[in-house]
This record gives C-alpha cells, sequence and structure tokens, in this order.
C-alpha cells in the first residue's frame, strides 16, 4: 500500500497536466466570439482623367475607357459587429468599435443661395427698359430663378477712371429685383472697344476697383459675379497669348475687391471656350483650368467661390460622353469638349488638385438650329438635326442628367440666350436663342415652351404658355 502511496503521488502531477491539455479545446470553444471583420466600404469612382494636351489637340481622338460618372459621396451604413457568444465569464467581451472612413469634403460656396442644380438664363436688358421687363417677366414665368447680364467695363466707367454712368446699371438690379429673380453679373471688358484703362492683366488693379465700385453700389442685390469671359481665348486677353497665371493674380484681387464689400456674393471664375487648339490665339479649356491651378498653389480660397465652365452641346445629345465624341469625329467632331458632359472633364482637374468642395456654375450652356449652309455652326446645327423642338428637349434632358449624375457638385447652369432684340438671321446667336428677337411682337418658339413646362412642373405649376389640347 505504501509503495502504492508513493507511486501515486509520484504520478499525480504528471497526470494532472496530461488532464489539462485535453480540457484545453474545450474550455476555448466556451469563450466569447472575437467580433467579425467590418467590410471595407465601396469607394465612389472618380471621373476619369481628361487626356493629355496632345490628345485634346488631335483632330481624331483614340477613344480611352468611358468616364465613371460621378456620383454623390454618401456616407456608408456603419456595419454592426457580430455579437459576442455567451461564456462562462459574467463580464461580456466588448465589441471592436467599426471605424468609419473619413468623410468627404462638404459642398461650400453656393449652398445658401444656389441649388444643386439651379436654373439661370443669360438675357440682354441693358438698352431698353420695355423689352428687359417683358424679357423678365418671361423668365420668371418659365420657372427661371437666375437671370445673368453683361455688366460692360466700358459702359459704366467708359468716361474715366472714378467717372461712373450707373443709370442702365440701376435700372436693370431694380427690375430684377421686381421680378424676384436672383441676378449674376458678367463683369468684362468689350475686346472691340478702345478703353482708358487698357489690357488685362495689366490693367487689373483699375478692374478691382471697379468691381468694389459695383459692390459697394448693390451690395447684398446682386447675389454672384462672373470675373471675365474666355480668358483662355487671345480675343479676350487683349490679344495676347492666353495666361492662366495672369488671369489668377486679376481673380484674386477681384475676389478680394467683391468679398470685402459684399461677403455674401458669390464670385465666379470666368468660364473657358471650348477648345482643342493651343497658339498665340488659343489655349485648351483643360490646359488653362490646370495651369489655373498651378497658379493658384493648389488650392482656390481666396481666389473664387464656384468654378464657371462653359458647355454647348453641339452634335451629340446630352447624354453622349466625352469618349463618344472623341471617337466619332464624322458625327460628332473627334474631340472630347465637343460633349455637353465634357463638365465631367473639368470637374476631374477640380478633383485632381483636392477642390471637391467646391461647385461648378456652368455659365453659359445650349444647342443651335443654324441652318446657313455656309456659317460654321452648321454642321453641329441644322446640319445635325437640331430642330428648335429637339433643341428644347436636349435642355431639359441636359438639366435632368445634371440632377441625376451632378448633385451636389453642379451650381448654376445657365442657358443662352433670351436674344437681343436687333438679332437677326445673319447672326449666330439668332439660331441659340430660345425666343425669337423682336419688340413689341412675342415669337416664342419650341424651346422655350419646353423649359417652361419642365421647369414650372418641378415646382408643382403650369406653364402658362402650354399649346391647348
Amino acid at each position: 500500500m505504501s509503495s502504492n502511496r508513493v507511486s501515486l503521488q509520484r504520478l499525480w502531477p504528471w497526470l494532472l497536466i496530461v488532464m489539462m491539455l485535453a480540457a484545453g479545446p474545450v474550455l476555448a470553444s466556451c469563450g466569447s466570439a472575437g467580433p467579425a471583420a467590418t467590410p471595407t466600404p465601396t469607394k465612389t469612382p472618380r471621373v476619369e482623367a481628361p487626356p493629355t494636351e496632345a490628345a485634346v489637340a488631335a483632330a481624331t481622338a483614340t477613344p480611352t475607357e468611358a468616364a465613371a460618372e460621378p456620383t454623390a459621396t454618401t456616407a456608408p451604413t456603419d456595419t454592426p459587429a457580430a455579437k459576442p457568444t455567451a461564456g462562462p465569464s459574467p463580464t461580456p467581451v466588448p465589441p471592436t468599435p467599426t471605424t468609419k472612413p473619413p468623410a468627404p469634403p462638404p459642398v461650400v460656396g453656393g449652398n445658401a443661395v444656389m441649388a444643386s442644380p439651379d436654373y439661370g438664363i443669360q438675357a440682354f436688358l441693358w438698352w431698353r427698359p420695355e423689352v428687359a421687363d417683358r424679357d423678365l417677366g418671361l423668365i420668371q414665368e418659365a420657372g427661371f430663378t437666375w437671370v445673368k447680364q453683361l455688366f460692360s467695363w466700358q459702359d459704366i466707367e467708359g468716361a474715366g477712371k472714378g467717372q461712373y454712368d450707373w443709370a442702365n446699371a440701376d435700372r436693370v438690379v431694380d427690375e430684377v429685383e421686381a421680378h424676384h429673380l436672383k441676378l449674376i453679373v458678367r463683369v468684362s471688358q468689350d475686346p472691340d472697344r478702345p478703353f482708358w484703362a487698357g489690357n488685362p492683366p495689366d490693367n487689373a488693379g483699375h478692374f478691382a476697383d471697379f468691381l468694389a465700385a459695383v459692390a459697394s453700389r448693390y451690395a447684398g442685390r446682386i447675389q454672384a459675379y462672373q470675373v471675365w469671359n474666355e480668358p483662355n481665348l487671345a480675343r479676350e486677353w487683349g490679344g495676347k497669348r492666353p495666361d492662366p497665371a495672369g488671369y489668377a493674380r486679376m481673380l484674386q484681387m477681384s475676389y478680394k475687391a467683391i468679398k470685402g464689400i459684399d461677403p455674401n456674393a458669390l464670385v465666379i471664375t470666368a468660364g473657358m471656350a471650348p477648345t482643342g487648339t493651343d497658339t498665340d490665339e488659343a489655349m485648351p479649356d483643360i490646359k488653362f483650368y490646370e495651369q489655373l491651378y498651378q497658379a493658384m498653389g493648389g488650392d482656390s480660397t481666396g481666389y473664387f467661390d464656384l468654378l464657371g465652365v462653359h458647355a454647348a452641346g453641339y452634335a451629340a445629345a446630352p447624354e453622349v460622353s466625352p469618349d463618344e465624341t472623341a471617337a466619332n469625329k464624322a458625327k460628332y467632331g473627334g474631340e472630347r469638349f465637343f460633349a455637353f458632359r465634357h463638365v465631367e472633364d473639368v470637374r476631374a482637374v477640380m478633383e485632381r488638385y483636392g477642390d471637391q468642395g467646391k461647385r461648378i456654375a456652368i455659365l453659359e450652356f445650349g444647342w443651335t438650329t443654324d441652318n446657313r449652309p455656309g456659317s460654321p455652326y452648321y454642321w453641329h446645327g441644322a446640319g445635325a438635326g437640331i430642330s428648335e423642338a429637339l433643341k428644347g428637349q436636349y435642355l431639359e434632358r441636359a438639366f435632368r442628367y445634371a440632377r441625376e449624375h451632378w448633385t451636389p457638385w453642379i451650381g448654376l447652369m445657365t442657358v443662352i440666350y433670351m436674344p437681343d432684340r436687333d438679332w437677326t438671321k445673319d447672326q449666330e446667336q439668332y439660331y441659340w436663342s430660345v425666343i425669337g428677337p423682336g419688340y413689341p411682337e412675342l415669337f416664342l418658339r419650341d424651346a422655350y415652351v419646353i423649359l417652361c413646362i419642365y421647369l414650372n412642373d418641378l415646382r408643382g405649376q403650369k406653364c402658362p404658355y402650354v399649346p391647348p389640347g
């Protein structure tokens, strides 16, 4: 017996070790389960980067992979972690918290004043009060909320430094307010008229002084300023080669002048002429935007609130991508900028420089019905089958496309034009307009009526010009 007790005493530690090893998996199976891994949220695709300068300038561009349609970035829903399995411990094991990805920068510089999208049209209100009153009534009845008007520097300060003629400007601002519309003014210099202030960019100081005078007189009454027009063309830049750095300096001085007096006014860059030409006469619009951002050091703070763009549709329907227009020269012209959606190429430049927190304002867009066989506009007007009815449908579809694909980064979209009363069929502007020129006669075109029905329908109202039946 004593020998057996000794043997058991010697074997007992070894038996205990074997029992613990055997019980380990069983005990582990009773413990708390760890939290499930949280799946990585899918990222919103970015717009494809635009082609190189050489590709834009080429007569026939090689089609590339289709650009992804930009969509509003939504914060992903948190995925709940798996609940811990009950175990012997009275204290549950807490799940690992799910980490949200960084939120995208908020869209700024227009939310309080400008919807996404918002609806405007360019008009000619300067010289004839009776025509201006009639046209503003038509703009209001059609459901537009903004009107764009040129404030030519020469027309106000043409007599000399500090010598202002405010008569027409005062009337325009009064009439726009009376029709409960918001006003965007394009402030620029008429390149065809000699002027005491000289040419850009050397006149930027005088121009900033002029803008300060305008802002002082109309603080709170002009909602947005467009600074200059198409500086990527030599004819708009004093006959000199376009200079993005020079325009950046002008833009910064203009922004400071306006915001120092009317901080709530929106400052919008000029829209660039869509072009692939790269000579002393013109610079491709994408190249100009790129170099503008480089001149700003990649940071647009203190330069503008919204980036201005021009977006004519040429021969293509509004849904046609820049890839398609570049790939089909015979039908669409063979360049990316022959698409209304070329706006997405400009947006890609903004995103590349981290400026996705600001909006784009389309300062001009439309389609022409030009039916003059010798006109340079014929090929994308009547030559492409663009009628007044189709023009109206394309304008409506452009608004719809922007609502569905470009919110929240699209701001004001400005249709061209409510015409100058004196335009004739010999002028290209005649064919872009949504009504026919004339007064007191009213020549409504299909494009106006189609837009009137669409914009009123958005507000649950009825267009007063719906055809009977």
